[in-house]
C-alpha cells in the first residue's frame, strides 16, 4: 500500500516579494524529495489600527495559513522579512493565535526550518531567524538549520547562515536572489523534507 506523500508546510509573510521567491526556492528543495510535496501558505496584513489589515481571501499568490495546515503537515519551514531584527508582526500575531495547537501538541516532534529577507546586509538576518525559532521550540519543533557541508555558506557575499536561508534583498527590495543564495535555500527545503521522512520511518 502506498503512503501518501508528506506534506512540508512553507509558511511565509512577504511584502515585496523577496521572502515569497525564498519560499518558492524552498519548496523546489522540499520537492526534489520523493514522496514530499510542498504546501505555500501566507499570513494576512496587521495594522495598528484595527486587528487584521487585509481582505479573507488573498487576491493572488498562496493562501492564508489555516490551523488545519499545522495539524496535516510533517514538517515546516517559516519564513519572514526582518522588522528590526525580528520577525514582521503578522507572522507573530498568527503564532500567538495558536494556543491551541500548543496545548494539544500538533506541531510537537516535526521538523522546521526557519528563513528571511533583509533589505540591508547587516540588517538583522540571523537575529530574525532566531526571533522565529523561539515560537517554534515552544510548540515542540525540531529545528534544522544549513551545516557547512554547505560549501555556499563560505562563498556567499549576500544572505545565507547555518541558522537558515537567508537573501539581501537590497533598500528598495530589488536586488536579485544570487546563485549562493538559491542554492542554500534550496539545500534548506531538501535537508527539511529528508528530515521529515526519516522521522516518519523511524
Amino acid at each position: 500500500m502506498n503512503r501518501p506523500n508528506l506534506i512540508i508546510l512553507i509558511l511565509f509573510y512577504s511584502r515585496q516579494g523577496a521572502t515569497r521567491r525564498l519560499a518558492e526556492l524552498i519548496a523546489q528543495g522540499v520537492e526534489s524529495v520523493p514522496g514530499c510535496d510542498a504546501r505555500l501558505r501566507t499570513v494576512p496584513t496587521v495594522s495598528s489600527a484595527i486587528e487584521a489589515g487585509a481582505p479573507q481571501v488573498p487576491s493572488e499568490g498562496a493562501p492564508y495559513v489555516e490551523h488545519s495546515d499545522l495539524q496535516e503537515c510533517a514538517g515546516l519551514a517559516l519564513g519572514s522579512p526582518t522588522r528590526f531584527g525580528n520577525m514582521a508582526s503578522a507572522m507573530k500575531y498568527f503564532w500567538d493565535g495558536t494556543g491551541g495547537q500548543w496545548i494539544s501538541g500538533t506541531l510537537a516532534g516535526k521538523p522546521a526550518s526557519v528563513f528571511t529577507s533583509t533589505g540591508s546586509l547587516h540588517g538583522g538576518q540571523e537575529s530574525t531567524l532566531l526571533s522565529m525559532m523561539i515560537p517554534l521550540l515552544h510548540h515542540g519543533l525540531l529545528l534544522v538549520g544549513l551545516p557547512y557541508t554547505n560549501p555556499e555558506l563560505m562563498t556567499t557575499t549576500g544572505g545565507g547562515t547555518p541558522y537558515g536561508a537567508s537573501h539581501w534583498s537590497g533598500a528598495d527590495g530589488d536586488k536579485a536572489i544570487s546563485d549562493d543564495e538559491k542554492r542554500l535555500a534550496i539545500a534548506l527545503g531538501r535537508r527539511l523534507a529528508e528530515t521529515a521522512s526519516k522521522l516518519q520511518e523511524a
